[in-house]
């Protein structure tokens, strides 16, 4: 279990921001669905976004690295050619990857062949009943240990309505739109609860549009697909991610003078929201044509709804832990369903380090301080967790040694690589 040792100094500097791992994600499975060679430059190479590499080189999809990225040749697949290879079946090692596993296992159904996807850590634990009831009903079979990994797959989805909850988590949604254009009829998706984490639904239809696939949105009440449609190839580079962007908007803002560069200020990403709550609390920030400069700043505690905007809730903690007044993080229950239960996780880690956070079923309550302790934490084997802890070191008075550093592989190798460039002290 591999540690960092981060003594307490400000960051200043500039910062290329990794690209979004959403959008890596989305494109480069729509590019393994076209017929044909897609490129997609700025990749940034996660553990999320390797096994999603994987899963479609699983599915007889060519991929190979570029100078700025990737080349995808989906034209071998067997979702398109079941005769290509005679293969019983196939295994996707979804490693820790929600996206991957809820994205694939409807892409899965698109052929005959059984998949079996496996994973590690609390991926096993993730809940995939949506995903079962819809099986259910249209008879496919599969098989899970005991409603845990690994899950086999077997048969082909059928057109019709799917009817699936809004709150549960958007990747589910995103998984079918990405199957259903490629069935013999229509569908519809028939949301039975209102949607959250809109943005990622959003970003998913705009990706399909890029790749000629064709979703009609009905104010997110449902999403009528038309079947029999086509992948088509698309060249594209995948812009800065906005979930990685909090991390340095909040350490700019806590104690240095940074600057942010590939942000895209049109983007659809929901947590692009950030700068938005920055700046309620009072943050000095000046957005400039393709880059954000933050200055630090004296902030105020606000409160706020993480529905659309679930990953960024450990460093909002962290943000607010730093503030005058009280915070309220309110509306994110399915916090504790992700790589860690997120609320218990960055509460205990927080206050270890002298802060004031009270976990609440569907929240946080958090009282500001000038300034933390320092001490012990534990990354609870969560990529954002280590990442917000990190940026808390910023105002401790002690040093903080991060448990488990090694998390943040899952979306962003180089962290404590950038986190040096702009004169953070870590020791190993």
């Amino acid at each position: 279990m591999k540690s960092v040792i981060i003594t307490p100094s400000s960051l200043k500097g500039t910062i290329n921001i990794p690209s979004s791992k959403s959008l890596c994600h989305r494109s480069i499975i729509a590019a393994g669905l076209s017929n044909g060679v897609s490129n997609i430059d700025n990749i940034i190479y996660s553990d999320d976004i390797n096994a999603t590499i994987d899963g479609m080189r699983a599915f007889g999809v060519i991929i190979n690295k570029t100078e700025n990225g990737l080349s995808i040749d989906g034209s071998k697949s067997i979702l398109f050619n079941d005769e290509i290879n005679d293969q019983d079946e196939y295994y996707i090692d979804c490693i820790e990857s929600g996206s991957t596993l809820r994205f694939f296992i409807p892409i899965s159904a698109l052929t005959d062949k059984k998949v079996t996807f496996s994973g590690r850590g609390r991926l096993g634990e993730r809940p995939l009943d949506p995903y079962y009831d819809i099986f259910n009903k249209q008879q496919l079979k599969y098989y899970n240990n005991e409603g845990k990994l690994p899950l086999t797959v077997e048969g082909r989805l059928s057109p019709g309505l799917f009817y699936i909850s809004g709150d549960v988590s958007s990747q589910f949604i995103t998984g079918l739109l990405y199957a259903l254009p490629c069935l013999n009829g229509d569908s519809s998706i028939i949301l039975t609860t209102q949607l959250e984490s809109k943005p990622y639904v959003d970003m998913t239809i705009d990706t399909l549009k890029k790749f000629s696939v064709s979703v009609t949105n009905n104010g997110y009440k449902d999403f009528f697909i038309k079947g029999n449609q086509s992948y088509k190839p698309y060249d594209c580079k995948v812009e800065g991610d906005f979930s990685q962007a909090a991390f340095w908007l909040a350490a700019g803002a806590l104690g240095g003078n940074i600057e942010l560069n590939d942000i895209n200020m049109d983007s659809l990403q929901g947590d692009k929201v950030i700068v938005d709550l920055l700046s309620k609390m009072g943050a000095n920030i000046m957005i400039k044509m393709k880059s954000v400069l933050i200055k630090e700043s004296v902030l105020n505690g606000i409160t706020i709804d993480a529905s659309e905007c679930p990953d960024l809730v450990p460093i909002l903690a962290v943000i607010g832990a730093l503030s005058k007044g009280t915070t309220e993080i309110i509306n994110a229950a399915r916090l504790r369903l992700k790589e860690s239960d997120r609320l218990k996780a960055i509460a205990v880690e927080l206050n270890k380090l002298g802060a004031d956070v009270k976990e609440k079923e569907d929240g946080l309550l958090i009282k500001g301080k000038e300034k933390l302790n320092g001490g012990t934490v534990n990354s609870w084997n969560d990529h954002r967790i280590a990442m917000a802890l990190a940026v808390a070191s910023i105002k401790c008075t002690d040093t903080v040694i991060i448990e488990d550093s090694e998390a943040v592989k899952k979306s962003y190798p180089e962290f404590f690589e950038d986190f040096k460039k702009l004169g953070g002290i870590i020791t190993n």
